[in-house]
């Protein structure tokens, strides 16, 4: 095994938006984000009432740090999306699934409706855990 395998089996539910399974093979590096708010290079919050453009600016974030491992969100196998309790989800899923359409397996996606986060009046927080065959 040399490929990074995304799998929808079909025991499980069949989505267009993700995956159940990411099979990393031993000679892949594997690059862990950690959860990236809406916030520029100061550390302040941006856009504080608007989940679309914090949405948008979190997987910015998410991107600019795989860019450091030299990785892209083509990438990614697994996100984790946490949006505070009350966001309109449709609208954050929204401003990202663009991006998060690669063309190939959708990524493997947790979700979670959380009381609030460690930024405050942060609407969404994104980690990801991308893999590279090099």
């Amino acid at each position: 095994m040399n490929e990074i395998t995304l799998l929808s089996p079909d025991a499980l539910v069949n989505s267009p938006a993700f995956s159940h399974v990411a099979v990393i093979p031993p000679n892949a590096t594997t690059i862990h984000v950690g959860g990236q708010n809406a916030v520029d290079s100061t550390g302040s919050l941006i856009d504080p009432d608007d989940v679309a453009a914090q949405s948008r600016r979190a997987l910015a974030n998410v991107e600019s740090a795989l860019a450091a491992a030299d990785a892209t969100l083509a990438d990614v196998v697994s996100y984790t999306i946490l949006l505070v309790d009350g966001v309109d989800v449709g609208a954050a899923y929204g401003a990202v699934a663009g991006a998060l359409d690669t063309g190939g397996e959708p990524p493997l996606v947790t979700a979670a409706m959380v009381a609030g986060l460690g930024v405050p009046g942060a609407l969404v927080e994104i980690a990801a855990i991308a893999a590279v065959v090099r």
